[in-house]
């Protein structure tokens, strides 16, 4: 996050966060239970380490007021380090680290600088920034003003880069090519 709107942003997310409804999804909750119990605790893990490498803005339990189920509240973790486990590593859950950028390019940099590559995304009206990051940013996917996450089924080839989400996904063109075995026959003509 760039930082000359740093700590405005936080605000403003910490706000919006906090309304996010967890609960069961068929009851038009926001955001349903993780997968199981190993997986609550490995998110509830992440959160504790979140919480010595950066600072708890919202969230870091578990939502006991969505029922029965393994439901976390949504959480949000500022002043992460590039390059902590917290900005490194998959968590898979609702857990978002913040990291403060001095701007656009250090930003950019630190996005890249991970071994993971599925998704980014890119909030601008700077024509010569989203340019950039079509050329500079290394994920697979790249949604330009709107969210990360819904790839468009036989329009996006939904792969990503690095050890993120290799290979072609289902929905891509490219996709059917993985159900096929490719051979590659060479002749010298006498």
């Amino acid at each position: 996050m760039d930082d000359r709107i740093y700590e405005k942003f936080l605000e403003r997310l910490k706000e919006r966060v906090e309304r996010i409804t967890v609960g069961d999804p068929s009851t038009n909750a926001d955001m349903g239970a993780v997968i199981n119990a190993a997986s609550l605790n490995s998110i509830l893990n992440y959160i504790e380490i979140g919480k010595r490498q950066g600072r708890l803005i919202t969230g870091g339990q578990r939502a006991t007021e969505a029922g029965e189920g393994f439901f976390l509240a949504p959480t949000v973790i500022a002043d992460v380090k590039p390059g902590s486990s917290l900005e490194q590593e998959e968590i898979f859950g609702p857990v978002l680290a913040v990291i403060r950028a001095q701007n656009f390019e250090q930003a950019l940099e630190i996005a890249n600088d991970t071994e993971f590559g599925l998704t980014g995304a890119l909030y601008t009206s700077s024509r010569e920034k989203i340019e950039f990051a079509k050329r500079e940013f290394h994920v697979g996917n790249l949604y330009i003003n709107r969210k990360c996450t819904g790839a468009i089924v036989g329009a996006h080839p939904f792969g990503g880069f690095n050890m993120s989400g290799t290979d072609s996904k289902a929905g891509g063109p490219d996709y059917l090519y993985l159900f096929t075995q490719a051979k590659s026959v060479g002749e010298k003509i006498l």
